[in-house]
C-alpha cells in the first residue's frame, strides 16, 4: 500500500502562500451543473459529504454551503453529516473508503496520509478540473498533491503554538511571552509557584502529546535536515535523539494538568481545550483551531449557544532553543482540505471548487473558524485569536507539515506510538527514531 516516494511537499516556504486578489465566485459561476454518477434515482445526482465540524458556527456553515450549491444545481442533493475528529479520521473515513461507496467527498488532511488513500485506489484526481484554483492558491495546495497529481484542495491552513489565559499569565507576574525554551520553564515555575497549573495536555488522544516532541524537533533540526528526512526516511542526524532528550526533560519537569495522561483533548470541560477555556490551567499546546474548540465546549457547558472563545486568549509560537540549529522562527503547522473519492461523480469536484471560491472563503474567514486559503480572502478575518497566528504564520520563515502527516500512516504511527511511550513513562528518545528507522524499512 505504501512506497517509497519523494514527498517534497511536507515541507512548506512561506513564499509559496501566494497572496492576490481574485473576483467573488457564485455557485453558480462554478463548472458544472446536473450529472448522473451519484447515488440517487432518476437524474437526481446525490453527494455524501462528511467533514469535523461539529460544533458553531462551523456547522451551520458548512449547512449553507450545502444548501447554497443545491440551489445553483437542480437535481444535486447533498447531505452533509458532521462527526467528531478523532473519530472521523482514524475510523469512519477509513472503513467507508474501504467499502468502495457510500462517500463522495470527505475531510482530507493531505500528504502521507492522502499518499496512502491515492496509492490504494480511494481518490479521485481532479488535476484537469481544478487547475485554475491550483493556480490562485498556489504553494498551499502542495500537501493536497501527489507524484504531481491534484487529488484534494484546502480550505483552511494555519500553525500551533501556545494559547495562554493572559490573567492568569498576569496573576503569575509574567510579562511577555517566552521567546526561549529557558524563559518557557521560567514561566512554568512561576505558575506553579501561583498555584496555576502550567499547561493543559491531552495526551489520552495521543497526537497532542507528539506535537510536543515534533515541536522540539522543529527547534533542534534544521530546514534542511527535515526536509531530506521526508524524502530519504533517514533519522540519523543526532537532533532527532536529542528532540526525545529534550521532550523527556519536559516531561520530567512537571508542567502538565494531573492526569494528563488520560485527559481527552477537545471533548468537554475536563479536556484539555476545556481546561484553558474555563481557567482552570495556563497553556495548551494546540493548532489554529483551538479558539473555536474552546467556544463550542462553553456553549456545551453553560447552554449558551452564543458563548464564544475566552477573552483572555493569547498566543505564541512554540520558543526557540539556543545554540540549536533549527529555524528559531520555524513554526508546525498544516491544514484542512476535502478530497472527492474515485467513484463521485463530476458534481462533487464541482462543489469542492465552490467551497474554495473567494466568496466562501472570505465568508469561511468571517466566522472566525479558520484560516482561509484562497487569495482575496485573507480580508474576511476580523477574529482576534485568528489574527494573532496569522501573525505569526507571516512572521515564520519555514512552516513544517505536522510530522506525522507528512511521514505517512506508517512511519507516523510508529513515530506517535513511540512519544506517546515516552510519555508514560514506558518509552525513550533513542527508541523513538528506532521505532521510525523500523517503519520506513518496511516500506
Amino acid at each position: 500500500m505504501n512506497r517509497r516516494a519523494p514527498r517534497r511537499w511536507a515541507a512548506i516556504a512561506l513564499s509559496g502562500l501566494t497572496i492576490g486578489a481574485l473576483a467573488a465566485c457564485s455557485p453558480s459561476a462554478e463548472p458544472g451543473t446536473g450529472g448522473n454518477g451519484g447515488s440517487g434515482s432518476g437524474d437526481e445526482v446525490v453527494l455524501t459529504w462528511w467533514h469535523n465540524g461539529t460544533g458553531e458556527p462551523l456547522l451551520g456553515f458548512w449547512e449553507d454551503v450545502a444548501a447554497e450549491f443545491e440551489d445553483a444545481n437542480p437535481g444535486v442533493r447533498v447531505n452533509v453529516t458532521a462527526y467528531q475528529n478523532e473519530e472521523l479520521q482514524r475510523t469512519l473515513i477509513p472503513n467507508q473508503l474501504r467499502t468502495g461507496g457510500g462517500l463522495d467527498l470527505y475531510q482530507q488532511w493531505g500528504a502521507g496520509e492522502l499518499a496512502a488513500q491515492v496509492e490504494a485506489g480511494f481518490v479521485k484526481d481532479i488535476s484537469a478540473e481544478v487547475s485554475e484554483r491550483v493556480d490562485q492558491l498556489g504553494g498551499v495546495v502542495a500537501p493536497w498533491q501527489f507524484e504531481g497529481a491534484t487529488y484534494g484542495l484546502p480550505f483552511n491552513f494555519g500553525i500551533s503554538g501556545f494559547w495562554y489565559n493572559t490573567e492568569l499569565f498576569a496573576e503569575a507576574g509574567i510579562e511577555g511571552t517566552p521567546e526561549t525554551l529557558d524563559e518557557l520553564y521560567d514561566a512554568i515555575d512561576a505558575l506553579k509557584a501561583a498555584g496555576i497549573v502550567p499547561i493543559a495536555v491531552g495526551a489520552g488522544d495521543g497526537w497532542p502529546a507528539a506535537h510536543y516532541w515534533y515541536h522540539f524537533a522543529l527547534k533542534s533540526c534544521s530546514p534542511e535536515i527535515l526536509q531530506e528526512a521526508q524524502v530519504s526516511y533517514t533519522f540519523d542526524d543526532p537532533c532527532f535523539e536529542t528532540a526525545g532528550e529534550l521532550l523527556e526533560e519536559f516531561i520530567a519537569s512537571e508542567p502538565f494538568n494531573p492526569g494528563f495522561l488520560a485527559t481527552s483533548a477537545q471533548q468537554g470541560a475536563g479536556s484539555s481545550a476545556g481546561q484553558v477555556a474555563t481557567g482552570a490551567a495556563a497553556m495548551e499546546l494546540m493548532g489554529h483551531w483551538n479558539p473555536g474548540v474552546m467556544g463550542g465546549i462553553l456553549q456545551e457547558e453553560t447552554g449558551d449557544e452564543n458563548a464564544t472563545p475566552p477573552e483572555f486568549l493569547g498566543w505564541f509560537n512554540f520558543p526557540a532553543i539556543d545554540g540549536a540549529q533549527g529555524d528559531p522562527t520555524a513554526a508546525l503547522g498544516g491544514g484542512d482540505g476535502f478530497s472527492c473519492t474515485a467513484w463521485s461523480p463530476p458534481e462533487c469536484t464541482d462543489l469542492l471548487n465552490y467551497i474554495t471560491s473567494v466568496e466562501v472563503q472570505t465568508r469561511f474567514g468571517e466566522i472566525g473558524a479558520g484560516i482561509p486559503v484562497t487569495p482575496g480572502s485573507e480580508a474576511g478575518i476580523s477574529d482576534v485569536n485568528l489574527l494573532q497566528v496569522l501573525e505569526g504564520l507571516q512572521a515564520s520563515t519555514y512552516v513544517q507539515l505536522w510530522l506525522d502527516t507528512a511521514y505517512g500512516p506508517t512511519v507516523g504511527g510508529a513515530m506517535n506510538e513511540g512519544i506517546v511511550n515516552l510519555f508514560g513513562g514506558q518509552g525513550s528518545p533513542t527508541a523513538i527514531v528506532d521505532n521510525m528507522r523500523n517503519a520506513a524499512a518496511t516500506l
